[in-house]
């Protein structure tokens, strides 16, 4: 179907009654929907937004687009949590029903402020020219969930961005609150951080940019997270447009993090020495958003899609998922991501794996491991080899995660052969370099469609989305150029 403006940006309540439940029908019954990940119940999943602790539960929201796999009129959805793991929904929480988001509601973040969550989100509006007038507001939600928006804006477009003004996160620091925001310079077009603080969270003042790179980042920057790991500061965004010479990356756009050595936020000024570093090395993360939580521990979670790309699922009305929530910790020079401990609580059935590989021989090491289950393993120092998932050795069909532990060490995904093909443009390969004669660990999280991989303990992780014919896809298979000898485990999850 093609999307015209008129389509996309239909107020919800002139859309046919039965139109949703047709199109929630055909979602709830894909075979690519996930099951311990949060998917959409229809149409579009953007962002996340909101991420927060507040009246002892976890608080999330993610732009939606209900109507379609297309970016439209948007709003947002609540999902709670006890645990980081199983997330209920509670449904629409922000529509774009105030002169001030009337084209959508567009991403934000959440703070806790006394016996209250304070909402802080961008609102899309267009002129009759079509011509773009972002709002940063605000609203409430009491410990019930109700949210009350604030009447008027916290604040409009500074004279020094272009439109593409975005993605406010909220921060309190030495009794002030600061929100960095997405921005373009309007005089060179280069992407920045804008900066605003205010002692009330009604009267702001413009900042201008956090100081925080002398490069050229790009045209335009999305979705600023400052957050602290052990006291160190940390910086995540997305740059757009970002030349390939600062950071060697193939997605469309690249979700990236800066390691800082301090940061003073009243003086707009980020220091760090370390070079720019990509968060993610698969191919399909992109707009993460991460929190402190009360007890100072970081979490992160990400959007499982990228802009301007359309994946298989767009066909059933349906598009995009959120990562799993990761605690980000700091080790050699690098964040590190591991999925929260209470993942464990989806672990069911499980096998043990401790068997050796022939040379040059494929070895199933699991059957038939379902669409839902976690594969741990331990592999071997100086060796090289593939481990395949998805795998129908009848079509030669798999996910390959090619290894080398090895002189040469390195670790590279290869979906080029794992079903449904996407995102061509950008290659179907993806690789990172591994310290040469060390063991190798995986602990890889599978949920139909979605394969998140994390190696070594969080070094570096590789999150994707796979599209392989399910019914066929019945094997996890093992080669190796000389014998080895593994050990690990499978579980199935809990759906």
């Amino acid at each position: 179907m093609e999307w015209t403006r008129k389509q996309r940006y239909l107020p919800y309540n002139q859309w046919p009654a039965d139109y949703l439940e047709k199109i929630r029908q055909q979602t709830a019954t894909s075979a690519y929907r996930p099951r311990y990940h949060t998917a959409p119940t229809s149409g579009l999943l953007n962002d996340p937004n909101g991420f927060s602790f507040f009246n002892g539960q976890w608080h999330l929201f993610y732009q939606s687009f209900p109507y379609g796999p297309v970016h439209g009129l948007k709003s947002w959805v609540h999902l709670v949590s006890d645990d980081l793991v199983t997330w209920k929904d509670l449904g629409p929480a922000l529509l774009p029903d105030t002169p001030y988001d009337a084209q959508g509601v567009y991403s934000g973040s959440a703070h806790v402020i006394g016996d209250r969550l304070f909402l802080m989100y961008t609102g899309n509006v267009r002129d009759q020219s079509w011509t773009r007038h972002p709002y940063q507001n605000g609203a409430w939600m009491d410990q019930d969930n109700h949210i009350t928006k604030l009447k008027q804006p916290l604040f409009g477009q500074p004279n020094h961005t272009t439109d593409h003004f975005r993605d406010p996160q909220l921060l309190e620091k030495a009794g002030h609150y600061y929100a960095l925001l997405g921005a373009q310079n309007a005089t060179d077009q280069q992407g920045k951080i804008a900066l605003f603080t205010s002692d009330n969270l009604t009267d702001w003042q413009d900042c201008g940019y956090l100081n925080f790179s002398k490069q050229n980042l790009g045209y335009m920057i999305e979705c600023p997270n400052l957050i602290w790991i052990n006291q160190q500061p940390v910086l995540i965004f997305c740059p757009q447009g970002l030349d390939k010479k600062l950071l060697d990356y193939q997605n469309i756009y690249p979700n990236t993090y800066l390691i800082g050595q301090q940061c003073d936020l009243s003086q707009a000024e980020f220091k760090s020495n370390q070079s720019l570093a990509l968060l993610d090395h698969g191919f399909d993360v992109y707009a993460s958003q991460a929190f402190n939580a009360p007890d100072g521990k970081a979490y992160l979670v990400s959007w499982l899609g990228l802009p301007d790309i359309e994946y298989p699922t767009d066909q059933e009305n349906w598009a995009h998922c959120l990562s799993l929530i990761k605690q980000l910790t700091l080790k050699n020079g690098r964040v590190y991501q591991q999925p929260v401990p209470a993942i464990k609580k989806l672990r069911q059935k499980q096998s043990l794996l401790r068997d050796k590989v022939a040379p040059a021989q494929e070895k199933t090491l699991v059957e038939k491991p379902g669409q839902q289950y976690e594969l741990q393993l331990n592999l071997p120092a100086d060796i090289q080899g593939s481990l395949q998932l998805f795998r129908d050795q009848s079509q030669k069909q798999g996910f390959k995660i090619n290894f080398n532990t090895n002189q040469a060490a390195h670790l590279e995904v290869d979906r080029s052969q794992a079903g449904q093909q996407f995102a061509l443009d950008y290659g179907t390969k993806r690789q990172v370099e591994l310290t040469a004669h060390h063991p190798l660990f995986l602990d890889i999280f599978v949920d139909n469609s979605i394969c998140e991989i994390f190696v070594n303990h969080g070094e570096f992780v590789f999150s994707q989305r796979i599209f392989p014919q399910l019914q066929a896809a019945k094997q996890i298979t093992l080669e190796a150029d000389q014998e080895i000898i593994y050990n690990g485990c499978w579980w199935q999850l809990a759906e």
